[in-house]
């Protein structure tokens, strides 16, 4: 492979470095400017993602529609998992700021690590043991779990943090099983994100019924007549989610996946340098400290794969 071909392989994979680590940011701008409730926020965004993936492939690959009859049970609770994982995912931003949550997220590496070695009997070398244990502390730190105090004024932010590090880690078993039985990546990215919608218009409903014993549909149209604010949420699912996930999947092409997933680790740092100039959140010293850890021990796994 040309210089000028990886040159083009290390461009287009930073690129849609940047469009991921601007998920938890727009996120969070949001939420705190809208107040937009969680659900709702993760709703319109898989759907929106949904609507762009649907009019892509009419334009550029229709038979990626297509999805063998076997497959559907196995891709519903994709889509199942994708939802709460979504959902998390956004209660996690909304707890604990988006620099924060993005690292513990990073937290998947080493769960799907751990999920794989209990689920399909991989071995553990001692460089991937090494790596786990420097993940799992570093997400210590960030989340500042080593501190009972931190469980008194952010149980939630803590506990949403690591269910997002678990379910991504489960996403991603079910993404190498949807590999390993070839079912087309993006017909996967399609049928799970519109399944995903589909349960989340139903934890909605469910919201509400908790919360006020009936099904109230206003909420779903929070945001009004606030053009400016259906634009963003338009934006968060379509250039972060499909943007990133379709330049990753180009920049393959002219890098080996090692190094691409390398490029890809650098999405906390991009986050933590959105997060300081558009959000004023500013990283503590145990919370750099365990960045720096949770970074290294997913490079280390990285290299183990």
């Amino acid at each position: 492979m040309t210089q000028k071909s990886q040159s083009r392989g290390y461009i287009i994979a930073l690129t849609a470095t940047v469009l991921w680590s601007s998920t938890g940011i727009i996120i969070s701008y949001l939420s705190k400017t809208y107040a937009l409730p969680s659900l709702v926020l993760a709703f319109w965004r898989d759907l929106f993602v949904s609507i762009g993936m649907v009019a892509g492939l009419l334009l550029f690959s229709r038979s990626r529609f297509q999805l063998d009859q076997k497959h559907w049970r196995f891709m519903i609770v994709y889509g199942f998992v994708l939802a709460v994982f979504n959902s998390m995912w956004t209660f996690s931003v909304q707890y604990n700021g988006a620099a924060v949550a993005t690292v513990m997220a990073f937290s998947s590496p080493a769960m799907t690590a751990i999920l794989s070695k209990i689920i399909l009997k991989e071995n553990f070398s001692s460089i991937k043991i090494v790596s786990i244990l420097l993940s799992l502390a570093g997400i210590v730190f960030v989340s500042g779990a080593y501190n009972p105090a931190a469980w008194n004024l952010n149980p939630l932010g803590i506990i949403f943090g690591l269910l997002t590090g678990l379910l991504f880690a489960i996403y991603n078993l079910q993404g190498k099983h949807a590999s390993d039985t070839h079912i087309d990546s993006w017909t996967a990215l399609l049928y799970s994100f519109s399944i995903a919608t589909v349960f989340l218009f139903f934890f909605n409903i469910g919201s509400d019924l908790f919360i006020i014993r009936q099904p109230v549909f206003t909420d779903m149209l929070w945001l009004g007549d606030s053009m400016l604010g259906w634009g963003i949420l338009f934006f968060l699912g379509v250039a972060p989610t499909l943007g990133g996930f379709g330049l990753y999947t180009l920049s393959i092409r002219y890098l080996s996946p090692t190094t691409a997933n390398l490029i890809a680790t650098l999405e906390p740092a991009f986050t933590a340098i959105w997060a300081y100039f558009l959000l004023s959140e500013i990283l503590t010293g145990p919370q750099l400290f365990g960045s720096l850890l949770v970074l290294t021990g997913v490079i280390l796994l990285r290299f183990t794969d």
